[in-house]
C-alpha cells in the first residue's frame, strides 16, 4: 500500500495509526463519570494499578485483580488513558487470594494483598521485564528466577505512625451513622496529608509492635494529651516510631511538637509498660514539615542505638540512621551484589550512595579496599562507627552530592576502582555520575535499584560501553508492586 507520496507505508505504523484513531474515537465518546458494564480487567500496570481495556482504549484502576469482571465507573480522561474506580465486582479472578489485614482496601499500604504470593512475584518479575525492554530498549540474558521473602508478614524492622485529630472514616463507619473519636494513631489515609486511618493491628511488623502502638494511643486519650492538628500546626503528640532488629531489640522514638510536662510521663509509662524496649528516644519539633535531619534526639532510657547483625557484622542503627527495612531480604540483596561483584580480594569498590556503609562492609572481607561515597553527612559518620565496631580498617567513607565528590582529583587521589557498586535512590543516578562511571571504566558494575524504571535509563545510557550480563530481581516488600533489581554490567 503506497501512501500520497507514494512510498510503501509499514504495516505495523499503519495499525499504530488505527490504534490510535481508536482511542481518539473512544477519548471523543468516553465522558467523565460515565458507567461501563460488566468490563474485564486485562493486566497489572505500573505502581500496581491494573489495567483495562475499552476497545484498545486504557483505563487504570485501583484494587482490581486481572481477570475480575466489573461494572467501573470513569473518574479521569486524559487523551490516550483514563482512570477508573470499581462500582460492583460480576465475578472474581481466580488469582484472588483473602487479604489477612482488616485495613485492606482503605489502607495505602499492602495493595497486593488480595493476589497470592507466586502471583506477586510473577508481575514484579514481569515489571523488571518490561522497564529493560522498553524503557532502556536492552538486550539482557534470561532474567534469574526472583528471590521471594521467606516473610511476607511481620517482615519489616520499622513503622512510622502519626498522632492526627482528624480521623478518616471507613465507608463502613460512615455507613454506621456512629460517631468516632477524631483523635488517631495510624497511617495518612491514601492521598490524603491531613487523615489519618486508625490502625488497630498491622500485620508488618512482629510484637510488641501493634501493642505499643496501641498502648501509646489509649494512654494519650485517657490523659487528654492533643494530637497533632496537621493543617493548623497545633498539638502535642506528633509520631511514633517502632523499630525492631533480628536480634530481638527494640526502639521506640516519640515526636512531640512542643515541650511539656506531659511528655516525661508519656515516656515513663512507656518505659514501664514496656521493659523490652531497648532505645527510648524522643524529640521536639515545631517545624512545619517532618525532615529529621536537623533535629535533636534526645535518649530518655537505653541505649542511642540497637544493633542489626548479618553474618558476624554488627550494624548500629541510631535514630536518624537508615537499614534496610527488609532485614532478612537485606541479607539476600547483600549476598547477590556481593556474587556479582566476583571480588578475589585483590579489587579496589567504589561503593556509590553508601548509606551507613552495610553493602561496602559486607563485601570488604572480599576487597582489598572500599570507599563509600554518600550524601548524608550523618550515614557516613554510621558508615565509619561500624567499620571500627567492625575491626574493618580498609574502608574510606565521604560525605557530599555524588556528582560533585565524583570528580577527576577524587578518582586521582583514590585510584580507579576496578569494581562500582551503585544503590542510589528511586530517582535513580544522576546523569554526570553515570558519564562518571564509565570515564573510571571498571571491569564490573553492579547495580542496586528499588526502582527498574530509573535503573532502565540509567542502563541505556551506559549501554554502549557496558553489557548485561546478569539480572537478579529480589522481593523486599511483599504485597506491594516494588520491587529491588540487581543487575551485573561488565565492559563489552
Amino acid at each position: 500500500m503506497k501512501g500520497i507520496s507514494g512510498v510503501c507505508i509499514n504495516c505495523k505504523e499503519i495499525e499504530k495509526a488505527y490504534i490510535r484513531a481508536l482511542q481518539w474515537y473512544y477519548f471523543c465518546c468516553m465522558r467523565k463519570f460515565d458507567i461501563l458494564e460488566k468490563v474485564e480487567i486485562a493486566a497489572f500496570a505500573a505502581e500496581g494499578k491494573s489495567l483495562a481495556r475499552v476497545d484498545n482504549f486504557v483505563l487504570f484502576l485501583d484494587k482490581a485483580v486481572p481477570g475480575d469482571v466489573a461494572d467501573i465507573q470513569v473518574t479521569k480522561l486524559k487523551k490516550n488513558f483514563g482512570e477508573a474506580k470499581v462500582l460492583k465486582y460480576h465475578s472474581y479472578s481466580n488469582l484472588r487470594t483473602q487479604p489477612a489485614c482488616q485495613h485492606f482496601g482503605t489502607c495505602g499500604g499492602c495493595k497486593w494483598q488480595h493476589l497470592g504470593y507466586d502471583k506477586q512475584l510473577e508481575f514484579k518479575t514481569q515489571q523488571v521485564k518490561d522497564a529493560l525492554e522498553k524503557i532502556g530498549k536492552l538486550e539482557f540474558p534470561a532474567i534469574s528466577p526472583i528471590i521471594g521473602s521467606s516473610k511476607i508478614y511481620e517482615y519489616r524492622n520499622r513503622l512510622d505512625f502519626t498522632f492526627c485529630n482528624s480521623r478518616w472514616l471507613t465507608n463502613e463507619e460512615v455507613k454506621s451513622g456512629l460517631s468516632f473519636n477524631q483523635n488517631v494513631l495510624g497511617f495518612h489515609a491514601p492521598g490524603r496529608f491531613d487523615k489519618v486511618l486508625a490502625i488497630e493491628q498491622c500485620h508488618l511488623q512482629a510484637e510488641p509492635s501493634n501493642t505499643i502502638r496501641n498502648f501509646a494511643r489509649d494512654y494519650a486519650l485517657e490523659h487528654g494529651a492533643s494530637f497533632y492538628d496537621i493543617r493548623n500546626q497545633v498539638g502535642l503528640l506528633r509520631q511514633l516510631v517502632v523499630r525492631t532488629t533480628s536480634t530481638g531489640e527494640v526502639m521506640v522514638i516519640v515526636w512531640f511538637n512542643e515541650e511539656q510536662k506531659f511528655n516525661f510521663m508519656f515516656l515513663e509509662a512507656l518505659k514501664s509498660r514496656f521493659p523490652e524496649i531497648s532505645s527510648l528516644v524522643y524529640t521536639v519539633n515545631n517545624k512545619r514539615n517532618d525532615s529529621m535531619g536537623d533535629l535533636v534526639m534526645e535518649i530518655y532510657s537505653g541505649k542511642p542505638y540497637i544493633e542489626e547483625e548479618m553474618e558476624g557484622l554488627k550494624f548500629r542503627v541510631g535514630p536518624k540512621s537508615f537499614y534496610q527495612t527488609n532485614s532478612s531480604q537485606a541479607y539476600e540483596l547483600y549476598k547477590v551484589a556481593r556474587d556479582f561483584a566476583g571480588l578475589t580480594g585483590k579489587e579496589k569498590v567504589y561503593d556509590l550512595y553508601t548509606g551507613t556503609g552495610t553493602i561496602a562492609l559486607f563485601v570488604a572481607k572480599m576487597a582489598s579496599k572500599v570507599i563509600g561515597v554518600e550524601y548524608v553527612e550523618a550515614a557516613v559518620e554510621d558508615a565509619k562507627l561500624n567499620a571500627g565496631l567492625n575491626g574493618i580498617g580498609h574502608t574510606d567513607f565521604y560525605a557530599g552530592d555524588m556528582k560533585d565528590v565524583l570528580n577527576a582529583g577524587f578518582i586521582e587521589t583514590h585510584g580507579k576502582p576496578d569494581v562500582v557498586i551503585t544503590d542510589p535512590p528511586r530517582a535513580g543516578m544522576h546523569e554526570d555520575v553515570v558519564r562518571r562511571i564509565v570515564e573510571m571504566g571498571p571491569q564490573k558494575v553492579v547495580y542496586v535499584s528499588c526502582n527498574p524504571a530509573t535503573q532502565a535509563r540509567d542502563l541505556a545510557w551506559m549501554d554502549e560501553v557496558y553489557r548485561i550480563s546478569k539480572v537478579q530481581p529480589v522481593d523486599m516488600f511483599p504485597h506491594t508492586h516494588h520491587v529491588e533489581n540487581v543487575v551485573l554490567l561488565e565492559k563489552r
